[in-house]
């Protein structure tokens, strides 16, 4: 519900019009748990990939670090997803599913080599895990977009100036 102040009359309600999209309707809840899930999907496999990736540089920043990282930033995305499901979630959602994705081809297909403390992550090969992830990245970026479409589209609208007592401005507190 959208509110005003009316200086002579108090507060004024305009109730929420049906099909505003407030997070809250079906559709957002659907996205929000299918984004969720995607999420957890992500986490699970870098969660249980990074003890074999680690095992290359037990000692140092090592890939399995780095997929524990990701596991952790993405589980917390989904939380923050399917908690809040507000625009900057999806937008988070979306910079954390999408760069993991852009990320995920390069290695595959480019010898990128050792970046200050990053490890070369060169695997020139898709296996199951990987083509699961991403897909579920896709889906996330995906759903993401149709979310943040959804927030741009149902973005509350101003209310009309209300009418204020004679002798008032506006700014002035009321005693």
């Amino acid at each position: 519900m959208n509110t005003a102040t009316n200086s002579s009359q108090g507060p004024v309600v305009e109730p929420s019009r049906p099909g505003r999209y407030h997070g809250r309707s079906v559709t957002a809840m659907i996205l929000r748990v299918l984004a969720a899930a995607a999420l957890a999907v992500d986490a699970v496999v870098h969660a249980r990939l990074a003890p074999d990736y680690q095992s290359a540089a037990p000692e140092g920043l090592g890939e399995g670090n780095l997929f524990l990282a990701e596991a952790a930033a993405v589980a917390m995305v989904g939380l923050y997803v399917l908690i809040r499901g507000s625009r900057p979630a999806w937008v988070l959602a979306l910079l954390t599913a999408g760069g993991s994705l852009a990320i995920l081809p390069l290695y595959r297909y480019v010898a990128v080599p050792a970046i200050g403390p990053f490890p070369a992550m060169y695997e020139p090969v898709w296996f199951f895990d990987k083509t699961l992830t991403a897909l579920a990245q896709t889906a996330v970026v995906l759903l993401a977009a149709v979310a943040l479409t959804l927030h741009r589209r149902y973005r509350p609208k101003p209310l009309a100036p209300t009418a204020l007592a004679p002798g008032r401005s506006r700014g002035q507190d009321e005693s």
